[in-house]
């Protein structure tokens, strides 16, 4: 896999520098400051006295540029020469600008910027102002960082040695600007999917902590792996479900329910692991237990940690100790889970498992949940930042989701123009979700074909309940739900449920009307009326009408999927924000409540994926205030095809 590319682009004074090192710094990632480049160009064009783009360059192939790509010590050479400091000087100052538009000049530093990209290992972060647009297009994740022209100036005008003026600084930046923004040749503009982020009222920190939000949204750090062994039926399928909070893994009194090595995604406190569950491990397996011994070992070799579960009923035996040996000998982080230690008589006991020799015994009851809130602080504590779980393949996830029968599995079939999962006119036939690629629309998309939802009753047991819990595990994976829908029949609770289930957990949301050609007038007038009826609540979800029998209209969903995608990791600046939220308290105030005229102060956007706005005002704000705030955002914004989430914070004046 390739390593992992951050481009961020933005005007002089906008922080560029300073982010990118943190990030590639906190990553444990290279960096590259392209602008140093371009100065150590023109020092090397000034010290020969050359100005052609030909000159130039031969005069660079005979002092070898080189730059490093340590964060924390950043160096740039011609040659033998240091020139970290003497590119910073006046001289290379007043000239960089000339130099660097020589388009020969310009191509050749190009690809020195993308051959030093290409032997990054694991992954690098690129600044500059032509990164996402010229040098990185490909980039995993493009950053336009700005800020306005005062706020720059007393940046740049306090990382002077010397004492220099604010609005002499000021004036630099506004030439500047114009000249890197009317170029002829890879003029300063936001690429065209990169990420807008305004730095105005952000310290270092916040820019940081926003951008490393990104990362993590786009799964573009690596999640540290937490593998759960032990040997059979000491509880650890219950256990994950205890750190994962649902009834995911099987559990069963009979050992050996759990075969494969089946991955989770957990949270604790804000930090994001992957839990492996495996089988139990013996030592002298036979049949299929040396299967489910083997993946087991598999699991300790890629994991960043091992929870090495023991029933502390029963203590330590003989086996563990051969499983002791094997742990050791991986030299991973080990973590020992008691558990069933449901009181104190069996924490007395389960002291001996210190002879283990992995320090203190973690004491839990997976079934009840005692201690386990102990066990996820320390476990997190010990998990590296960015572990060995590999980033997501970049291809879009989208959910199928539905009742049973309405048709899943053929729309994905024939948008896939062949036949990819098993199709039944017995309703239930996918139980597990199917992952896969298909290309629509000029784009490869990953589709998850998930089983239909039931209503609960009918989910207290068996493979039905399981099949939902993992349908609502892929609707988290998912970036955009497709909502299936039977259009030849009335709407149904169920129906209703799932779309609500949508909005709760953040997704884009595209609602198909299936089996449209079995819909006659008649019946789409009804269907008109139950949709404005029903689904009043969702004007802004994006809706296709399909046939996945016969095909018709397959092509509107590439667009419906691209519309809500891009609503849904839109974010406003939070200038046009605050201009767009004055002028609309101007026209139609909050309403007064308890004889208080609340005062709305300012609005950020706190996040993206879904966009979630915070209002700051002086008293609480009606929910029907915030509802008419939400509307009118999306009608001056947009965000077609997502959940928009508006929280009102209650701030006194300073």
């Amino acid at each position: 896999m390739s390593a992992i590319v951050v481009a961020i682009d933005g005007p002089s004074g906008s922080g560029k520098s300073s982010t990118a090192k943190a990030i590639a710094t906190r990553a444990n990632w290279s960096y590259l400051d392209t602008g140093a480049l371009y100065r150590a160009a023109t020092w090397v064009a000034l010290e020969n006295n050359v100005s052609e783009g030909w000159e130039i360059i031969a005069a660079i192939k005979k002092m070898p540029i080189n730059s490093s790509t340590d964060p924390k010590e950043p160096k740039i050479f011609a040659g033998d020469i240091d020139l970290t400091a003497k590119i910073r000087g006046v001289r290379v100052t007043e000239n960089v600008s000339r130099i660097s538009q020589i388009p020969e000049l310009r191509s050749y530093l190009v690809d020195m910027q993308q051959l030093i990209i290409s032997q990054s290992e694991n992954g690098i972060v690129v600044e500059g102002r032509d990164i996402g647009t010229v040098v990185a297009p490909n980039a995993d994740l493009k950053v336009f960082l700005y800020a306005d022209l005062q706020a720059r100036a007393v940046r740049r005008a306090a990382e002077e040695d010397e004492e220099v003026r604010t609005p002499d600084v000021a004036q630099s930046l506004d030439i500047r600007d114009r000249a890197d923004t009317t170029r002829a040749i890879s003029p300063l503009r936001p690429a065209e999917d990169a990420l807008e982020l305004d730095s105005t009222q952000l310290d270092l920190k916040e820019v940081v902590e926003v951008i490393w939000e990104w990362l993590t949204r786009k799964n573009l750090l690596g999640l540290p792996k937490v593998a759960v062994i032990g040997r059979p039926n000491v509880g650890k399928s219950t256990l994950v479900n205890r750190i994962i909070g649902r009834r995911e893994a099987i559990v069963e009194d009979t050992p050996g329910v759990t075969r494969d090595r089946v991955k989770y995604e957990a949270e604790w406190n804000g930090r994001r692991f992957i839990l492996i569950d495996t089988g139990g491990w013996e030592v002298a397996p036979e049949g299929i237990s040396e299967k489910i011994t083997a993946g087991s070992e598999a699991a300790i070799a890629e994991a960043d940690l091992v929870l090495f579960v023991i029933d502390s009923q029963v203590g330590a035996l003989e086996e563990d100790s051969s499983l002791v040996s094997l742990l050791r000998r991986a030299k991973k982080k080990v973590i020992v889970a008691a558990n069933k230690v449901d009181g104190i008589n069996e924490e007395l006991a389960a002291h001996e498992l210190w002879n283990l020799g992995f320090g203190e015994p973690r004491f839990v009851s997976a079934l009840h949940g005692r201690g386990s809130g102990d066990l996820l602080d320390y476990l997190v504590k010990e998990l590296p930042e960015i572990g060995s779980e590999q980033r997501d393949d970049g291809f879009r996830r989208i959910a199928l989701v539905g009742r049973p029968n309405v048709g899943k599995s053929s729309l994905l079939n024939i948008l896939a123009g062949e036949s990819r999962v098993l199709v039944d006119d017995a309703a239930g036939t996918t139980r597990d979700p199917v992952d896969e690629l298909i290309e629509i629309g000029g784009s490869t998309w990953r589709f998850i074909d998930t089983a239909g939802i039931r209503k609960w009753a009918r989910q207290d047991s068996g493979t039905d309940y399981y099949a939902s819990l993992r349908t609502a595990t892929a609707l988290e994976r998912a970036e955009v739900a497709v909502v299936v829908l039977d259009a030849s029949v009335p709407l149904t609770e169920q129906d209703l449920r799932i779309v609500s289930m949508v909005e709760e957990a953040g997704r884009g949301l595209v609602i198909v009307m299936n089996k449209w050609d079995l819909v006659d007038e008649e019946r789409q007038l009804q269907l008109d009326k139950e949709l404005e009826r029903n689904l009043e609540r969702y004007p802004w979800a994006q809706r296709v009408n399909i046939s996945a029998k016969t095909g018709w209209h397959r092509d509107r969903l590439a667009p419906a999927l691209r519309t809500a995608i891009s609503s849904w990791e839109k974010r406003i600046p939070t200038s046009k924000l605050n201009s767009f939220l004055g002028a609309l308290i101007a026209a139609t105030p909050p309403p007064v409540r308890s004889g208080k005229q609340p005062k709305i102060r300012f609005a950020t956007q706190a996040a993206i994926s879904p966009p979630k706005f915070v209002v700051f005002a002086s008293e609480f704000v009606e929910t029907a205030y915030r509802r008419f705030i939400e509307r009118r955002l999306r009608e001056e914004f947009g965000f077609p095809g997502t959940p928009v989430e508006v929280v009102v914070k209650v701030k006194e004046r300073d």
